[in-house]
């Protein structure tokens, strides 16, 4: 079976503490019965509904916590908008650094021209 590449960095959730879960609680509440009421008012993508689960996911109640707030006082006519993603939790940054930037997969065409092989070949995967 083929592997599937998309663009998203890989995310390892955290173990949810039940802070955690009443904040996500109160968001799928916001989502299923407050934003319908307001229509389509996102200058974000994700939304900052989607942004506060998946940072509350990745970086625990208190940390995804703060990042959301953050990212909805950004919400304002002056503020800035398009694609902005939760940043990488520390463990999936020292994942992707223990390989370093040429590792799987990732290595420089000029590097493998210089190597006699073809870009897609000799490369390995780890992790």
């Amino acid at each position: 079976m083929a592997e599937r590449k998309t663009d998203k960095p890989v995310r390892t959730p955290k173990k949810t503490s039940p802070l955690g879960w009443l904040f996500l609680g109160i968001i799928k509440f916001y989502q299923l019965f407050i934003s319908p009421l307001l229509g389509p008012n996102c200058r974000f993508q994700p939304t900052c509904s989607a942004y506060a689960v998946e940072a509350i996911r990745t970086h625990g109640a208190l940390r995804g916590g703060y990042l959301s707030i953050r990212r909805i006082l950004k919400c304002h006519p002056w503020g800035g908008f398009g694609y902005d993603p939760v940043p990488q939790s520390a463990r999936d940054s020292a994942e992707v650094s223990a390989h370093g930037p040429d590792c799987c997969g990732k290595k420089k065409k000029s590097e493998a021209a210089k190597s006699g092989l073809p870009h897609d070949e000799g490369m390995t995967s780890h992790g």
